[in-house]
C-alpha cells in the first residue's frame, strides 16, 4: 500500500460530539456532581474552532465513574482519570484536584482529589486552557481571567510562570504549540520564563518532546512554531541541527526566497494536512546543507542528500522516533534530489522510481520544495503524466525469469541471480524483451560464463 503524504481528516460529527458531552454532563450532574467540559475544547469553542474531542472535569471520583458508566475504563488512577464511551463517543473523565509539590519537572508527588473547580484551575498550565463550560445551563465558569486572555490574544500561565514550568518542563513547549496554533502572543512574563527554563527542557523524556513536536508540525503554521523555538532558545536545546540552517545562504537563481532555514519554513507552511512523515521529511529534507556547504563556481550543496539523510538518522534516535518511521523519512531524506535526473533516466530506472511504495511522499516533498523556492513545477507535472500514462502493468510487470528458471538452465544460486534478474527487468521495463522464450534466450546469450558445469 502506497504511502499517503496527508493525514486523514477526522471523521468527528461536531453537534453529536457536543450533544455526547452535553448528555454526559448532565447525567453527573443528576447525581449531585458538578460537571463542566475543561480545557481545549472550552477555548477552542469560544474562538469558534471545530472541536475533535472533549473533555470533562467533575467532583465526582473514578470509582463514582466507573460505577455510572457501563463502557467506561480507569487510565489515570494516580491522577483521577476514566475513559467514558457515552452516546458513541470517547470523553476522558477528570476528577477535580489539586497537585503537590512536583519533584522531578513532571508529576506532583501526591495528588488530591477537590470538589472546588477554582482549585483544579489554578493548577492548570495556561489561562486559556483553565477555563469551564457548563453546557447544561450554557455558563462559562473562569477563575483565572482566560476570557480575557482570549479576548487579548494571550498565552499566560496560571499563577507564577516560573513554577508552571518547574513543575512540567513539557509545558516550555506546549506554550509555543499554543501560540502558534491559535495565532496568539506570548505574554511577556510566560515568554521571559521561557528563555530562562529552555536548557533544563532535557529533564523530561525524549518521547515527550517528540510528540510534542509532531503536533507542532501538522497542525496551522508550523513555520511559527518553529520560529518561536529558536526565539526563545529552545530549537537549539532539542534541534541543534536545524537552528544550524539559519543564515546558511544558497544560490538565488534556484533559491531567491532566502537561506536554508527561510526554505524550509516556507515548505513548512504550504503543507496541507500533511501526514507527520511528510511534515518531518519537510522540516529534515536539507538538513545536510550546513555541513555541505562549499563555493565553487556559486554555492553547491555537494551530497546534501546523503549527508542528510545520515544526520537525520541521528536526530530520529535522539527522538526515538520508531524504526518504520525513521526509515521512511531518511529515504525521503535521501532521495528527495532524485527528481532533477527524471527527464533524463532511462525508461526502466525512471519506471522503478516512480512505482517506489514512497513515491507520493516524495512526490509531494518535490513539489513543495519548487514552491518554496524557485516555484517551477515541470519535474513535478512530467512525473504526473508519466503516471498517467503508464499502468500498473507497465510499471510492474510479472518478472519473465524467476530464480527457479536460472537454476533449471544450470545457473549456481547466488549473488549472480539479483543482477541476471535486474538485467532481465531492465529489458522488459523498456519494451526490448516481450515473452519467456525471449528472456531465457537473453540471459544465455549475457551471462554464459554463469552457468553451472554438467
Amino acid at each position: 500500500m502506497k504511502l499517503s503524504p496527508k493525514k486523514e481528516p477526522s471523521a468527528v460529527d461536531q453537534s453529536e460530539l457536543e450533544a455526547a458531552a452535553t448528555d454526559l454532563c448532565r447525567s453527573l450532574q443528576e447525581q449531585g456532581h458538578i460537571a463542566y467540559w475543561a480545557g481545549g475544547a472550552v477555548r477552542d469553542r469560544l474562538l469558534g474552532i471545530p472541536l475533535h474531542d472533549i473533555d470533562v472535569a467533575t467532583t465526582a471520583e473514578p470509582t463514582e465513574i466507573l460505577s455510572r458508566f457501563k463502557k467506561s475504563v480507569l487510565v489515570g488512577e494516580s491522577f483521577g482519570v476514566v475513559r467514558v464511551e457515552h452516546c458513541d463517543h470517547w470523553f476522558e473523565v477528570a476528577t477535580f484536584r489539586t497537585d503537590g509539590v512536583y519533584l522531578d519537572g513532571r508529576h506532583p508527588e501526591r495528588v488530591t482529589y477537590s470538589k472546588d473547580p477554582k482549585t483544579d484551575a489554578k493548577r492548570r498550565d495556561f489561562t486559556v486552557n483553565a477555563l469551564f463550560y457548563d453546557p447544561v445551563a450554557d455558563k462559562i465558569h473562569d477563575f483565572v481571567e482566560g476570557r480575557k486572555d482570549l479576548e487579548r490574544r494571550l498565552i499566560r500561565c496560571v499563577g507564577d510562570p516560573v513554577q508552571r514550568f518547574r513543575e512540567d518542563r513539557l509545558r516550555l513547549l506546549r506554550a509555543i504549540r499554543f501560540a502558534a496554533q491559535i495565532d496568539f502572543e506570548i505574554e511577556t512574563e510566560t515568554w521571559e520564563a521561557i528563555l530562562a527554563e529552555a536548557p533544563n527542557i532535557h529533564e523530561i523524556s525524549a518521547e515527550r518532546i517528540r510528540d510534542e513536536i509532531l503536533r507542532m508540525l501538522v497542525q496551522p503554521r508550523p513555520s511559527r512554531a518553529i520560529r518561536l523555538m529558536s526565539d526563545s532558545g529552545l530549537l537549539k536545546e532539542i534541534l541543534p541541527e536545524v537552528e544550524e540552517m539559519k543564515g546558511v545562504e544558497q544560490p538565488p537563481e534556484f533559491h531567491p526566497e532566502g537561506d536554508v532555514f527561510v526554505h524550509t519554513l516556507l515548505m513548512l507552511d504550504l503543507m496541507e494536512n500533511p501526514s507527520e512523515e511528510l511534515a518531518l521529511g519537510v522540516l529534515f529534507h536539507d538538513i545536510g546543507k550546513p555541513e555541505t556547504f562549499e563555493v565553487a563556481d556559486r554555492i553547491r550543496f555537494n551530497s546534501h542528500d546523503k549527508v542528510g539523510a545520515k544526520i537525520f538518522g541521528q536526530i530520529a534516535n535522539r527522538l526515538r522516533l520508531s524504526n518504520e518511521r525513521k526509515e521512511t523519512v531518511e529515504e525521503m531524506v535521501s532521495q528527495h534530489m532524485r527528481f532533477g535526473a527524471v527527464k533524463k533516466m532511462r525508461p526502466a530506472k525512471l519506471k522503478r522510481f516512480l512505482r517506489r511504495e514512497d513515491f507520493p511522499l516524495l512526490l509531494e516533498l518535490h513539489r513543495l520544495d519548487c514552491l518554496g523556492s524557485h516555484r517551477d513545477l515541470d519535474l513535478h507535472e512530467f512525473c504526473l503524466e508519466k503516471l498517467a500514462e503508464l499502468s500498473e502493468e507497465q510499471l510492474q510487470p510479472e518478472p519473465l525469469v524467476t530464480g527457479h528458471d536460472l537454476i533449471n538452465l544450470g545457473y549456481k544460486p547466488g549473488p549472480v541471480f539479483a543482477r541476471i534478474l535486474n538485467r532481465v527487468e531492465d529489458a522488459q521495463l523498456e519494451g526490448k524483451l516481450q515473452t519467456k522464450a525471449d528472456a531465457l534466450a537473453f540471459v544465455e546469450e549475457r551471462f554464459p560464463a554463469r552457468r553451472e558445469d554438467p
